[in-house]
């Protein structure tokens, strides 16, 4: 079972990035997906969540307008496109799945898969 995040890095106020969240070993259709981040120093923060067919899709407010999250079932895979970055979306972004969708969930073991994070920092 394994998620791997990819896509972060350094951008600029403004700025834009796309994270992408493979996944393998388990039925990456069935399976509610989320994106979670951790600013340094501070607690974890949801930030998104899918529906196994994408039908259903929620934002938190700070990312609500800027952040868009969708799905490939075909190619097993999640993604985060992330514009207008702010510093305060600095961050380790983790994509997680659970069998059963609980928003707002951010400890690990609220969710089934949970991935190694991939660092996004918005600076100038």
């Amino acid at each position: 079972v394994q998620l791997v995040e990819s896509g972060g890095g350094m951008v600029q106020p403004g700025g834009s990035l796309r994270l992408s969240c493979a996944a393998s070993g388990f039925p990456f259709r069935l399976v509610d997906m989320s994106w979670v981040r951790q600013a340094p120093g501070k607690g974890p923060e949801w930030v998104s969540a899918i529906s196994t067919e994408g039908t259903n899709i929620y934002y938190s407010d700070s990312v609500k307008g800027r952040f868009t999250i969708s799905r490939d079932n075909a190619q097993n895979t999640l993604f985060l496109q992330m514009n207008s970055l702010k510093p305060e979306d600095t961050a380790l972004y983790y994509c997680a799945g659970q069998h059963r969708l609980r928003i707002g969930a951010t400890n690990p073991k609220e969710y089934d898969y949970w991935g190694q994070g991939t660092q996004v920092t918005v600076s100038s």
